[in-house]
């Protein structure tokens, strides 16, 4: 998989084979990437910021899993409500630029 249509296009015969469809309410998706970002937010409990830019293969592996988990609820929750992810990134970032612009380098 390349891009997030096709990852989309994969969970959903995914969870098709499973019969998980009917489980997939916005509510329930939500609350499961929580879940998963919790979990992803557990493997740095307590590390120094030095220590959680330095992970270990065991530790990198495992916050590729939650971080996969994570993105797996996401895209199946944008799907169930019909949103572009890519558009709705590219959305808040325009909103964000107006409500955050860059500071101007100043020329000393």
């Amino acid at each position: 998989m390349n891009n997030l249509t096709e990852l989309r296009d994969a969970l959903r015969e995914f969870t098709a084979a499973r019969d998980w469809r009917q489980y997939h309410s916005p509510k329930n998706l939500a609350m499961a990437m929580i879940v998963e970002a919790a979990e992803l937010v557990e493997q740095f409990q307590w590390m120094t910021p030095e220590q959680s830019m330095a992970l270990t293969p065991e530790q990198h592996a495992a916050v590729r899993d939650e971080v996969a988990d994570t993105l797996i609820y996401l895209v199946e929750l944008a799907d169930v409500l019909d949103i572009d992810l890519i558009a709705a990134a590219r959305d808040k970032m325009a909103k964000n630029a107006i409500k955050y612009p860059a500071p101007e380098i100043l020329d000393k």
